[in-house]
């Protein structure tokens, strides 16, 4: 296990140095600025089209003749309320 340990370290520092070798020069710096820039651009967008996709139809502003909605909302802030007051005491 200790020789195992000991090449997982050495492939570790030698990733590190070559890595830290290829980015000391200026145009493999900008080269890899644009590779991450071009990456956060194509995974951004996914994520929030799949947030947008969410089906909220009443979000937060529930129908007043809704009963089953209204006892559920209620159910909930008096969860919360005695969760704190039971903190508190």
């Amino acid at each position: 296990m200790k020789q195992v340990f000991g090449m997982k370290s050495l492939v570790a520092v030698g990733i590190g140095a070559s890595a830290a070798m290829w980015l000391s020069s200026k145009p493999n710096r900008v080269k890899a600025e644009t590779v991450l820039r071009e990456w956060k651009r194509k995974v951004k967008p996914t994520v929030f089209e799949k947030s947008e996709q969410l089906p909220i139809e009443k979000g937060g502003h529930p129908h007043p003749h809704d009963v089953e909605d209204n006892n559920m909302v209620s159910e909930g802030a008096m969860y919360s309320v005695q969760f704190y007051n039971e903190k508190i005491q």
